[in-house]
């Protein structure tokens, strides 16, 4: 039966959930990502419900002023050709009104995005495999630099300060964060978590390839399993970086904009923090 859709702002269990239909979309979401993308913006997480089943769910976190990212789109199985998911995205796309959305599509929606007036502007492809092994000197514990210089530095290649969300991203269990530092400035920064099937690495920023396979090797000693990377396309040495280890592509998305594409370090970006949040 199909009852009038009530669409409300998720709680903790309500993310939850959603992360659990994201594994089962195959998406493989980090083991504690619920916490950190709830702080990134409280109300930027809907759910859709028949009644009392949920059916539908996606995030729109609002950046700043003017940025924001949609995501963790999907609908069930059993909510599915009944409109509950589209009832869900204009929700979706009244709480980011008059912002330039962002968004990491798979290729079987990219036309329809292209329809709700979003373009394309590169390729993310995750890339995976073993963990490699080797040393890596000269890393520091990312969280034992002042926030405040972190913050900064992430706001190079990030179009908006995000500093709830990065706060929560670099302490949460489990998550290993890591810098380099070169005359004083931050040079890389890189993030591993545990994740529902092996583990990602996301952010990963580096000045240069090798500050960044250093940041690879410091991240993934001690990880187990397979580990995932999601870089853009056309950042070759990015690419390289990743094949060098031995990582093949997995999956991929069409990163898209209603508006123009932000300015932002693409040179210094290795790797996204998450498909869902940017």
């Amino acid at each position: 039966m199909t009852l009038p859709l009530s669409i409300r702002v998720m709680g903790r269990a309500d993310l939850d959930r959603a992360a659990g239909w994201a594994a089962a979309e195959g998406w493989n979401p980090g083991l504690s990502d619920a916490i950190a993308f709830q702080a990134a913006d409280p109300h930027g997480f809907l759910m859709g419900w028949n009644g009392e089943e949920p059916v539908a769910c996606i995030s729109v976190v609002r950046y700043g002023t003017g940025l924001g990212f949609l995501g963790f789109y999907i609908a069930t199985p059993a909510g599915r050709g009944k409109g509950h998911g589209y009832a869900v995205w204009q929700a979706g796309m009244r709480h980011l009104a008059g912002r330039n959305v962002g968004l990491d599509g798979v290729p079987a929606q990219q036309e329809n995005y292209r329809k709700s007036g979003f373009d394309l502007y590169w390729r993310n492809i995750r890339y995976t495999g073993a963990a490699p092994q080797g040393s890596a000197a000269g890393l520091i514990d990312a969280r034992t630099l002042p926030f405040d210089r972190i913050a900064a530095y992430d706001r190079r290649f990030f179009p908006e300060g995000r500093d709830a969300f990065l706060s929560a991203w670099l302490g949460l269990p489990g998550h290993k964060a890591l810098a380099v530092l070169r005359e004083g400035d931050i040079a890389g920064l890189g993030v591993i978590r545990p994740c529902r099937t092996g583990a990602k690495i996301g952010p990963l920023y580096a000045s240069d390839r090798g500050t960044a396979d250093r940041l690879v090797l410091g991240l993934c000693a001690g990880i187990e399993g397979p580990v995932s990377l999601d870089l853009p396309e056309p950042h070759a040495d990015a690419v390289k970086l990743a094949t060098g280890f031995g990582w093949q592509p997995a999956f991929e998305t069409a990163r898209m904009y209603t508006g123009p594409e932000p300015a932002i370090d693409k040179a210094g970006l290795y790797g996204i923090t998450t498909y869902e949040l940017g």
